[in-house]
């Protein structure tokens, strides 16, 4: 511990994780099954799950299979009662991997980050959070892209007499039953919460501002035959798995190379849409004129079937003035309701978290990427100006097709690896640090760029959460999770300059000339192949 004359007693650890959703989670046991010990998991509130924990909308579940949405370490096919697993079995999964991998102790619970300097004299970074102060030679940046909640400003919203709510801090103690309540968005979250709602509500009002894509989702009871077939055979539920992650893989090589390979599902789309709304002029409003997979395809059998009933109302038209419990959209029309529920998603491109996060100058990593080409990271995971900094779940990982946990596991390898790096290299070295190097970060980016400008995301002719504010695709992998496996897998140390306890500095691959031109071509080749 370390003491200041102007502050609090500072734990030090040699690594600190902020949050303890899946990728959080994962990189606690992957560093107890690594050998570390001298971690924490600092999260916010009072027990791990991430967005699992914070989403408890009714209807909420996942629309990724639940075979493949687990750590490839812990399986778990014993949990699930669903093949896609509801919230309830997924926290119940995660909570569970807690307990058996034995991360309980270093899991820091109510402990809101606030700040994260780096600390260039001593080569660590300085934490304050709600719970008091720490130091860590490496901060592990797992918040995730889905935590901070994106509300509109809307004209009027204070005038608004009854509850109003983002659907990610869903108000439990709100009366919905036999009320108008009015849903602002057609995202992922709303097409399950909307069922919820008119199986309950008087009247549903859901503002849509784009139509979604949806296909059904194949859904059902996972048999007791099944779960034990797959405890005593573990094989069966690894094949089960493969072939998930293989189906969905060739959907990901049609939204990168070749979008007009989406026809197939826009047919199926459209077919499913038809069954469920036999009015033609709601169906119309329905159908989206974009390229599937342009925005998130949605998977729901209750969703159009919801929307079909007399009691719902579509509102073709986004949301643009409040006016006490009278609702206007931006054409002119109003609607009564008596509470409000925003589905409207996250800050993706603009997480908060970057604005606590202070590198070498001064400069905030928000800052950083404001000044550069956005929110941009080497590999996912560095970015140069934050030593020791490591994102899960970073800039360009996101997925349009399959599971995210497939990502995370890639990037808990890059992080052992980066962390082998950090050893000493010889007697009496003190504290090193890894500085990603400006040219491999433009070299990985441009590369990326290159073959986003191909993919069904940027040429689908939709605005969506996938592109920044200039348009720019800093969200979304394009490539298979193989591919991705194999860009991570190692660090490769030409990327990185690497920063000594004396104040000197070193290409971390030899000399910095090497690091800087071998690393760059490094990283172009692997962002490009």
């Amino acid at each position: 511990m370390r003491g200041t004359a102007d502050g609090p007693v500072a734990r030090h650890v040699r690594v600190a994780v902020i949050g303890a959703g899946f990728s959080g989670l994962g990189a606690a046991v992957r560093l107890r099954r690594g050998g570390h010990r001298d971690f924490v998991v600092l999260e916010r509130s009072a027990g791990v799950g991430g967005t699992w924990r914070d989403n408890g909308y009714p209807g909420c579940a996942c629309d990724v299979p639940s075979h493949l949405y687990a750590y490839s370490f812990a399986p778990g096919a014993q949990w699930w009662s669903r093949t896609f697993s509801g919230r309830q079995d997924i926290r119940l999964y995660l909570e569970t991997v807690a307990d058996t991998e034995g991360v309980r102790p270093h899991l820091r619970l109510r402990q809101d980050v606030r700040a994260v300097r780096w600390n260039a004299d001593r080569l660590h970074w300085e934490i304050t959070s709600s719970g008091g102060a720490w130091t860590a030679d490496v901060v592990v940046c797992a918040t995730g892209p889905l935590s901070a909640p994106s509300v509109p400003q809307v004209p009027g919203l204070d005038t608004f007499p009854g509850p109003v709510f983002h659907s990610a801090r869903w108000d439990h103690g709100a009366e919905l039953r036999d009320r108008r309540v009015a849903v602002i968005g057609t995202g992922a979250s709303a097409v399950q919460i909307v069922p919820a709602l008119a199986a309950v509500a008087s009247g549903v009002r859901l503002f849509q501002r784009t139509p979604p894509w949806v296909l059904p989702r194949l859904d059902r009871r996972v048999t007791d035959l099944e779960r034990r077939l797959h405890q005593r055979y573990p094989v069966t539920a690894a094949v089960r798995r493969g072939l998930q992650w293989g189906m969905r893989e060739l959907a990901g090589h049609a939204f990168t190379r070749l979008p007009g390979a989406l026809a197939g599902y826009e047919a199926l789309a459209r077919a499913h849409l038809r069954r469920a709304v036999r009015d033609p002029g709601l169906r119309e409003r329905l159908t989206p004129d974009y390229r599937i997979g342009c925005k998130r395809i949605l998977l729901s059998s209750d969703y159009y079937p919801a929307l079909a009933q007399p009691h719902v109302e579509v509102v073709t038209s986004a949301l643009a003035e409040v006016r006490g419990s009278r609702l206007i959209a931006e054409d002119g029309t109003g609607t009564e309701a008596d509470a409000l529920v925003f589905a409207t998603g996250f800050r993706v491109t603009d997480p908060p978290v970057a604005r606590r996060i202070v590198g070498t100058g001064g400069r905030t990593l928000a800052e950083a990427w404001r000044e550069g080409d956005g929110m941009r990271a080497l590999r996912g995971a560095t970015v140069p100006g934050f030593p020791n900094l490591v994102m899960l779940l970073g800039p360009n990982t996101g997925l349009g097709n399959t599971s995210m946990v497939l990502m995370i596991e890639s990037q808990l390898s890059y992080l052992l690896d980066y962390l082998r790096l950090l050893e000493p290299r010889r007697e009496g070295e003190g504290r090193a640090a890894l500085d990603a190097l400006p040219s491999a970060f433009r070299a990985w980016n441009d590369g990326l760029d290159a073959r986003l400008g191909r993919s069904v995301w940027n040429t689908g002719a939709c605005v969506s959460w996938y592109l920044d504010g200039e348009g720019r695709n800093t969200t979304l992998w394009p490539g298979s999770t193989g591919r991705f496996r194999r860009a991570v897998r190692r660090v490769d140390p030409r990327e990185y300059e690497r920063l000594t306890g004396a104040g000197g500095a070193e290409g971390a691959g030899g000399t910095e000339g090497a690091g800087g031109t071998e690393g760059a071509g490094g990283a172009a080749r692997a962002a490009s192949r």
